[in-house]
């Protein structure tokens, strides 16, 4: 039995990225940028001004007060957008807006609200306070500079980093291409939602979960039909995935059960497993293997066992093969309302919720096939074997929900 970190080495030993392709940034969120990006232009493109206000020489104004105000002549108006023309000389000003252009000349902008113009003479501006040379001006590349590097090949492009890409004016970007992941769901006890719930029958529920964490990693959710528990319909479902998807992930199947056959249907379609069960709780009895260039990952079937499975081995595979440089999940940090304990022989990721201010509590009992707990949480704590955590402890806590 692997222990966590060597079973992931593993895997992501063998992923390689599936190649690149160019996307608007419109359609580029959590994507993973597949070559560097370099600004084409200086960020502020010109000079302008950070609020509304006035163009000035500040050298004008430096004895500027409220109660002896200096008289400025007003030489026009420059609005957003439009080119300034006017030249600021000693004793002069011109009307600016947020974003409008510094005009030559002016080494400053005073605010409008320490402004004044004559009631009687609107050409003339009386300033009551002084400004430093630069103030509220936003000089021509002093948030990116043409040529300046902005984004490297692996990250991922954020709300922040997509708001970068269209600020520099590029309408195209090259991020890895989404993985197609198949999802595949084993055991004759399972009904589809909607259907009558016949005795001993169960509604399925992990493609549908999986489905929205796949779509969280960028990848393409591919939800197959319900497999029965014969080594036949296996196969047949496995081969037919195999064939459309990059991955496979199936839920179910993956043990020592008469009734498991998952492991010997890859097997004998020439796929080759490359571990079989990892040392956690929940989501001990997990497969890997692959068929030439497609992986397979055989989840266990409970719900929180396959999502536990899939946020820690699966996930960082996606995104490896969307090309990321730091595939792993992220973490925030809390601190413990409450002890966790975990009295047993493997590590167990508990089902926590991360409230807003940097609290964290169990959401309530922790056996695998509890789906009102996992509802309830927003993120797992790793508590070592025969382990408590006590409470006011700080801990990482793995997030899939914010």
């Amino acid at each position: 039995m692997l222990e966590l970190e060597e079973a992931r080495r593993r895997i992501l030993s063998v992923v390689s990225p599936l190649g690149s392709e160019s996307v608007a940034p419109l359609a580029a969120a959590g994507r993973v940028s597949a070559a560097p990006v370099v600004s084409p232009i200086d960020l502020p493109p010109f000079d302008n001004s950070a609020m509304d206000g006035f163009a000035v020489q500040s050298a004008d104004i430096a004895s500027a007060k409220h109660d002896h105000p200096v008289r400025l002549q007003l030489l026009g108006r420059v609005a957003a957008g439009e080119a300034a023309d006017q030249v600021v000389t000693s004793g002069s000003c011109v009307r600016l807006f947020t974003g409008s252009p510094l005009p030559r000349g002016a080494d400053a902008v005073v605010m409008q609200e320490d402004t004044r113009v004559d009631g009687t003479q609107p050409e003339v501006v009386w300033v009551h306070d002084s400004v430093r040379p630069w103030e509220n001006v936003r000089l021509r590349g002093e948030d990116v500079k043409s040529g300046a590097l902005v984004i490297n090949s692996g990250e991922t492009l954020t709300a922040g980093r997509i708001g970068l890409l269209a600020a520099l004016g590029l309408n195209k970007v090259n991020v890895g291409k989404s993985p197609r992941v198949a999802l595949l769901a084993t055991g004759s006890e399972l009904v589809e939602g909607g259907c009558p719930l016949a005795p001993g029958r169960i509604y399925e529920s992990n493609r549908v979960m999986l489905a929205s964490l796949v779509r969280q990693a960028a990848g393409v959710p591919m939800v197959f039909p319900l497999v029965q528990d014969t080594l036949a319909a296996t196969q047949n479902a496995l081969r037919e995935a195999l064939t459309e998807c990059d991955a496979v992930v199936t839920t179910g199947g993956v043990s020592v059960g008469e009734f498991d056959f998952v492991k010997k249907a890859f097997e004998e379609l020439g796929g080759e497993l490359a571990f079989w069960r990892v040392a956690i709780k929940p989501g001990k009895p997990f497969a890997f293997g692959c068929s030439g260039e497609k992986l397979l990952f055989g989840l266990p079937g409970n719900p929180v066992s396959a999502l536990v499975a899939f946020l820690l081995l699966v996930r960082p595979a996606l995104r490896r093969l969307q090309g990321a440089s730091d595939p792993a999940m992220p973490a925030s940090f809390g601190v413990l309302a409450e002890p966790l304990e975990n009295r047993g022989d493997r590590r167990h990721f508990m089902r926590v919720f991360l409230d807003e201010k940097g609290s964290v509590r169990s959401t309530g009992l922790q056996a695998s096939h509890v789906l009102g707990s996992l509802a309830r949480a927003n993120g797992l704590v790793d508590v070592p074997p025969r382990t408590t955590l006590p409470e006011g402890a700080t801990v990482p806590v793995i997030q899939w929900e914010s």
